[in-house]
């Protein structure tokens, strides 16, 4: 394990596509820098709970969609930059309370959009590096198909769900090259969470 260098940041955005590992790192990078660990799908489940498809559709869309399986890779990304903008404006606030609470955490997730680590503000809460952020690219839709099928072998080879993912990291990288944000190759995994490490220190 690398030694722990000084945590100059209070909240660490580790983003990604469904498929890089990110959540199985995520517990260990947490304990690493001694913070607490929080998954953005949390706050779409409570989101989605408290709220009307007629309210927030991107975040029912997959109930209401009358034939959900006949979707293409493209569409179905699409839809999921739209529950992105949605994530954007909830992750906002939790940033903010975090901020202003001084209490230190690690945020994992599908739907983080990069943009948010060149924020300049969060409510009143200044950003100056304060916010971090590392996203975790794979753009081999084979790889993807033998990770998933590893983790759910009922569900057979998802070659849809790795396309699906493909397109995440194509938009992830773009994005966070446009805003000066640190992307780790998935692989090789024996060294991920080392170069996640590195890349939140370096900023």
């Amino acid at each position: 394990m690398p030694d722990r260098p000084p945590r100059t940041w209070e909240v660490l955005l580790l983003g990604g596509a469904s498929g890089t590992g990110k959540t199985r790192v995520a517990q260990r990078v947490a304990r690493h820098f001694d913070t607490g660990l929080v998954q953005v799908d949390d706050f779409q489940v409570v989101l989605e709970r408290v709220t009307t498809p007629e309210q927030q559709p991107a975040l029912h869309f997959w109930r209401t969609h009358p034939d959900p399986g006949s979707l293409a890779a493209t569409e179905i990304q699409r839809q999921g930059l739209d529950v992105l903008r949605v994530m954007t404006a909830a992750l906002d606030a939790v940033i903010e309370s975090r901020l202003e609470s001084g209490t230190p955490v690690v945020l994992e997730g599908d739907f983080i959009d990069p943009s948010l680590v060149a924020q300049d503000r969060f409510g009143d809460e200044p950003n100056g590096g304060r916010v971090r952020g590392v996203f975790l690219l794979e753009d081999d839709e084979d790889e993807l198909v033998r990770t998933f099928l590893d983790r759910e072998p009922a569900a057979g080879p998802q070659r849809l769900r790795a396309r699906v993912s493909t397109l995440w990291t194509e938009w992830l990288r773009d994005r966070c090259v446009a805003h000066g944000v640190p992307v780790v190759p998935a692989r090789p995994w024996d060294t991920l969470f080392t170069r996640i490490v590195t890349a939140a220190a370096e900023g």
